[in-house]
């Protein structure tokens, strides 16, 4: 959920002005919190507090309704009986690592997750998406390796994790579908040998920046553990007193960690 949350800051920035190198500042004066953050804190509040996934999420979005959300998901937002339209885009997954942290079975994740994507993006691809990314947090936080995770998720949802980061980012340009977003996330963190390199390999793909960054993130903090202190500290710098608070409580009741040891 952090590690989602950090990449979603770090990323934000370089979704106006895209860039090709894993070389840049992680943080600077224009880094900040987006609706991935937003709805991600919004999942996790729903967890917390046995929540309808759609009410939690109205609630958090309602109170931030600058984060820079899409069109449609904005009318769902503001609509008084918000159903699902069709979605395929990777909003959906973006949100979703809070389900793969707080769950304990393969068949309750991928329940959830299913969910928690539903209330609004119920297209195949947007469930398949939201599925993929909780799925590769549960099983990177069970201890499972990459190899694994690699077959399991491409076995079960179909996606090619084959291909290397420096054949995508050459012609790799701003996919906001979940089919066109979501495998790219999951290579970018097979292919990385710490939390901040999955980070600086989805942000150097140049396209949606912020959430395939945000759903790399997820993964990886499950995978390589606890974020660095200087990575946690910018995190809850930037964050509202009142998100911060969700992403404590929710790290206690299921027992993680929110920062290394030193």
């Amino acid at each position: 959920m952090l590690g989602a949350i950090a990449g979603d800051i770090i990323g934000s920035v370089y979704e106006s002005r895209p860039i090709k190198t894993v070389d840049f500042p992680l943080f600077g004066p224009g880094s900040g919190f987006t609706d991935d953050t937003v709805l991600t804190i919004g999942v996790g509040k729903a967890i917390l507090e046995e929540k309808d996934y759609a009410r939690a999420i109205q609630e958090m979005g309602r109170k931030y309704p600058d984060a820079g959300y899409g069109p449609s998901f904005l009318r769902w937002l503001d609509s008084d009986n918000p159903r699902p339209y069709g979605s395929w885009g990777n909003g959906a997954a973006m949100r979703i690592s809070p389900v793969g942290l707080a769950f304990d079975s393969e068949e309750k994740v991928l329940q959830e997750a299913k969910r928690a994507a539903g209330i609004s993006h119920d297209h195949p691809e947007g469930i398949k998406g939201a599925r993929a990314i909780a799925l590769g947090v549960y099983l990177a936080r069970h201890g499972r390796d990459k190899g694994f995770i690699k077959r399991d998720l491409s076995e079960r949802f179909g996606y090619d994790l084959e291909r290397k980061l420096e054949d995508i980012r050459p012609d790799y340009g701003f996919d906001m579908s979940c089919q066109g977003s979501v495998p790219e996330a999951v290579i970018c963190f097979l292919q990385a040998g710490s939390y901040e390199e999955a980070v600086r390999n989805a942000v150097s793909l140049g396209g949606d920046s912020d959430t395939l960054a945000c759903m790399a993130g997820g993964i990886a903090e499950a995978f390589f553990g606890p974020l660095p202190e200087n990575i946690r500290n910018e995190v809850e710098k930037r964050l509202p007193r009142e998100l911060w608070k969700v992403v404590e409580k929710f790290y206690s009741r299921f027992g993680l960690d929110l920062q290394k040891e030193q």
